[in-house]
């Protein structure tokens, strides 16, 4: 059966709303039924059928030729099956998905992937500001499952993280795990100022001793732990990276201390790097 196919007739004049094109959502919706459903955020709002060209009916197996970064919500509340976008999309893709897997071939804007309960959502570009992040009002960001950005992404990656995994593959901005509760973030590449301020607990790996710590982060030797190890399969094994990103015996920072934190920075050091 051919893949739900929803092809980009021309570029929307206006903001789109995708949250209601999900497997779950469409499922036992004829074409015309799909065609019809209003997905534009003007006074007069947009439907389908005025954007995109449907074909296919594998519900399970959504497939967006051509993208936008006015494409937002794509994927929200994903629970099972797969969708893929071949282009950008907007703010708050993959939100609050929780099973499934949701492959975005561009880049994606900010929010990506707020408040994740599970699944896997790769995007191959970059990704904006607050990876993982709630919205505002919300106590809690990210609580499971695995975001990976092949490209750069922005600032405060892992806001308020609790769960999952998050990877970024070329780097970071300002502030990655910022207020982190628990979880995993890792970073190859540079990461901007200030990484794990005001984070509780969790662990944020880089492939490099960060640049810009904290002032309220302790240096703490280069501790002798299986995890590191453990943890490079875990990334290898999951296609995230090729290679050991910590090698056996990374460097070590802890904090945040201006919260009591019981957090980690862990990173590769260079030494280990030039003789693996």
């Amino acid at each position: 059966m051919k893949a739900l196919t929803f092809t980009l007739i021309d570029q929307p004049d206006e903001r789109l709303d995708l949250s209601g094109l999900t497997p779950v959502a469409l499922a036992g919706l004829s074409e015309v039924q799909v065609s019809r459903l209003r997905i534009g955020t003007s006074r007069n709002p947009a439907s389908v059928g005025d954007v995109f060209k449907v074909a296919g009916k594998d519900v399970n197996n959504i497939v967006f030729e051509g993208g936008s970064a006015r494409f937002d919500k794509v994927g929200t509340g994903l629970n099972s099956g797969s969708m893929r976008i071949i282009g950008d999309v907007g703010d708050q893709a993959g939100r609050r998905i929780s099973g499934g897997s949701l492959y975005i071939e561009g880049s994606a804007g900010d929010h990506t992937g707020s408040c994740m309960a599970g699944g896997r959502l790769e995007i191959k570009g970059n990704a904006g500001n607050c990876l993982g992040g709630p919205l505002a009002g919300e106590m809690t960001g990210m609580e499971g499952g695995i975001l990976i950005v092949r490209g750069k992404a922005g600032d405060y990656t892992g806001d308020r993280l609790r769960r999952g995994v998050i990877a970024a593959l070329k780097g970071c901005g300002d502030y990655a795990g910022y207020r982190m509760i628990a979880g995993t973030i890792v970073v190859c590449g540079r990461t901007g100022a200030m990484p794990g301020y005001l984070m509780k607990r969790g662990s944020l790996l880089f492939d490099r001793r960060p640049e810009n710590p904290s002032p309220t982060f302790m240096p703490c030797g280069e501790p002798d732990i299986a995890f590191s190890s453990l943890f490079d399969r875990f990334l290898m094994d999951e296609n995230i990276v090729n290679k050991p990103l910590l090698g056996p015996k990374p460097g070590k920072y802890g904090g945040d201390n201006a919260v009591s934190g019981k957090g980690e920075i862990l990173f590769r050091q260079r030494d280990r790097l030039r003789s693996d």
